[in-house]
This record gives C-alpha cells, structure tokens and sequence, in this order.
C-alpha cells in the first residue's frame, strides 16, 4: 500500500477536513481516543459486531503495516492512528542495527483502509538491545484530545502531535531502559497529559499539553507498566489511580500529591490497567496471581480502612473488564477465562478455553460481548454475562503475533498485528 508522507500539502488537507468535521460533537469524533477507549477501562458503544470471522470472513478490509508494533488502535472520527517501529529487533525480519530504527506514527481511514500520512521518527539512542516476546519500540497507544495526538516512546519521550501529523512539542520523561520495553500510554485529562515513565526515571510525569512543559513529578513509580485511570471519589472529585509495585497508589491530577496508598499484596510487577466504578478501584496482576478492591477518597495508608477485598486469581498482562457488578478477565499464559463479583471478589466462574494460547491484549466489551484476542490471532468471544457463554473463537493471521488490545467504532471491531490492521464486520 503506498505510503503517504505528513509533509504532502493537499493530503494534508484532506485529513485536517476528516479529523475536524464535527469536532465539537466530542462523542462523535473521539470514538476510541486512548488505550482502552474513551474511559480507558476497555467498554464500547459499538453496535452489530460479528461474533465469527476469519481470514475469508467478515474482514470489511485488511491493510499491511509498514513496520511492527504492540500499541493499539485509536479511532478519532474518520480515521484511525497507530504506531509501529521498522528496522531493528523487527520480528521475523533479522535483527538488523540500531542505527536503522525507525518509529513511525499512521493516520489510516476508518471506511477504507487506506493510509492518508505517515510521519517517521528519529528515536533517541540507544534502545534496549533486546526487548522480550518482541514486544518492540512502539508498544505505547497514541491518545488524542481533539485537538492534538499524544505519543509516547520510551527513552524518545512523550511528542505532541497536530491531526496533519505536524510535530508540535517534544518532552523527555526520563532516559533508562528495561528488558520488558516501555508499554504504559499516555493519557490525557483537562488540560495536562500524563505519562507513567516508570521505566525510565521510576515517576509519574504530568505535561502541559499544549506545551509540553512539565507541570509535577511524582517519584517512587516502581515496576508499573499501566497507564493510570480517573476515578470519581465518593465526595465527587476526580482522583487519578495507579497500580506500582505492592501497592495501589491514588494521586490529586492537577497538583500530583499524593492522597492515599493501597497494599496490594500482591508480590510482583503491575502490568494490567485498573478498572473503577462507584468509586472503587478494582486491580488484577502480578506473575504470582491476585486481585483486589480499594474504595477511593482515603487519606495515607488507606490498606485497612479502604481495601474492600483481596483475591488470589488474577493476570499478569492482561486487564480487565468491569460490567453489570463483574470483573471478567483472561490468564495471560493459561487461557483460563474467569468472572467474579465486583462486591465481593467470588470467582464465578473459570474456564479454561480450548486454543486459547497466550493472552496479552486487554479485552473489550461491545454489544454485550467480550472480545479477546491471543497472541497467536485467536479471538475469542464470550458472552458478557456471570454465566459462562463461549459464543466462538476465530483465527486470524499465520506466522505473525498479536499483542495489541482491539477498539471498537460504530459496527466494525479493529485488531493490530505485527503485519496488519484488520477491520472486522458483518457482511
């Protein structure tokens, strides 16, 4: 597919027309803005999505990517955007040299497939020489705001973007380098951007978005690779929410204090983002297994006082979905599906689902469906309800690895590869 550069004037256009037409109908143009949608806790307001589909089936289109990649898709009005990465520690291309690293930002329409821009970025070297499971140099997801796209890429920093792909601003958030990559995404919330930089300089960094100057820093962000959420407190303000090391941190999002802490007990890195509802935080993660619930609005160490339940189940990648007093979510080695009460913890149910291989991508919800996706391009549809429904599983792809969570807009469900985006629909 040819390749269209972000510096051609009349493309340029064009895109600007699509990304603006009916900006200030918020809903209709930010569909599936950030990591996990506009909430950021993986739920879709998509209607008709097909539960069957296949190489052969049900693909409306299927658009091959210049580069690798483990970030997802967003979707801002007509198009969508993503990141990958080409010419180093590329999967199933040879290792190549660091010098031939490149990042790339992709602005793609939504109806077609077709590819409106490209802009390459100049990453910040060295990288990490090795990155596990190929997870690569593009594992963050873009968010926007309407008005600006916001990337990050580790060590490079967090760079703004205009909706043409114009560079606006550059700010570095810390510069070390981790086996596991950077996988955390920004997120955005009034008038700041915020970055867990963990890997890089063990903080949670708050950035001016339309300047990029940096408003706070948080410390001791330790072994944290998920992005933090927003969560309306029981006295109605806004706190944001992070899961670190051993514990469930709360923080104010416009001044970056921290108002309160929550032991986890759970002995192991965090990577799966949290869910929130009513005021309680709900987290899964660490290899070893765990979950818990801890109810916002607390002051200090809030682990006796606020933590409603802990639980023994859990994910180490994978994060999970909130839904009509449940949690649903899949072990990320043993594909093993569970459900459990949001009020108390039980496990409902847990089972195993034949193929389901590793899991890494984050679930979503859609059209009382749960669509899961394994590494190896199984999805895996399950109906969204405490009794266990499998509705069916699909395969996608050969020789290729799905890392990246699905989004969702109007009828169509998109999934990312390392070699293509794929549009699914009923046909």
């Amino acid at each position: 597919m040819v390749r269209f550069r972000f510096h051609a004037i009349v493309i340029g256009v064009v895109t600007l027309s699509m990304f603006t037409s009916g900006l200030r109908a918020a809903d209709d143009v930010l569909l599936w803005p950030q990591f996990r949608g506009a909430t950021g806790q993986g739920v879709g307001i998509a209607k008709g999505l097909p539960a069957n589909w296949s190489e052969n089936e049900n693909i409306v289109w299927r658009t091959e990517l210049p580069g690798a990649g483990t970030s997802s898709p967003i979707i801002v009005g007509s198009n969508i955007i993503l990141t990958c990465y080409t010419g180093y520690n590329v999967p199933g291309a040879g290792r190549g040299s660091q010098d031939d690293l490149k990042l790339h930002l992709l602005c793609i329409e939504r109806d077609t497939g077709k590819v409106q821009w490209t802009v390459d970025i100049a990453p910040k070297l060295p990288e990490q020489d090795r990155i596990r499971d190929d997870h690569g140099y593009a594992s963050s997801t873009p968010a926007c705001d309407g008005e600006r796209l916001y990337c990050f890429f580790g060590k490079t920093g967090v760079i703004a973007f205009d909706l043409k792909g114009k560079e606006l601003w550059r700010a570095v958030v810390g510069d070390r380098l981790h086996g596991w990559g950077s996988g955390n995404s920004p997120v955005v919330h009034n008038d700041l951007v915020y970055s867990n930089a963990s890997v890089e300089s063990d903080s949670l960094v708050a950035l001016d978005k339309k300047s990029g100057r940096e408003k706070w820093r948080a410390r001791g962000i330790r072994e944290s690779w998920n992005s933090p959420i927003f969560v309306k407190n029981p006295e109605g303000k806004i706190e944001l929410v992070i899961a670190v090391f051993g514990k469930i941190l709360g923080f104010d999002p416009h001044s970056g204090e921290q108002l309160w802490s929550c032991a986890t007990d759970i002995g192991w890195y965090m990577v799966p983002s949290l869910v929130a509802a009513d005021g309680v935080v709900y987290a899964i993660g660490g290899r070893t297994g765990g979950a818990l619930a801890v109810r916002t609005g607390g002051s200090g160490d809030v682990t006796r006082s606020h933590r409603v339940w802990t639980g023994k189940k859990g994910s180490n990648v994978s994060s999970p979905i909130l839904h009509e007093g449940h949690l649903y979510w899949m072990h990320e080695g043993l594909g093993i599906a569970f459900c459990a009460e949001a009020k108390t913890g039980r496990v409902v149910y847990e089972e195993r689902i034949p193929g389901a291989d590793q899991v890494y991508a984050s679930p979503v919800l859609a059209d009382g469906k749960l669509f899961y996706v394994s590494r190896t391009g199984r999805g895996i549809v399950i109906e969204a309800k405490p009794e266990f429904s499998l509705l069916s599983t699909n395969r996608l792809g050969q020789r290729t690895t799905f890392n990246a969570s699905p989004a969702v807009a109007g009828n169509r469900l998109f999934i990312r590869s390392d070699k293509h985006l794929y549009c699914i629909g009923a046909k």
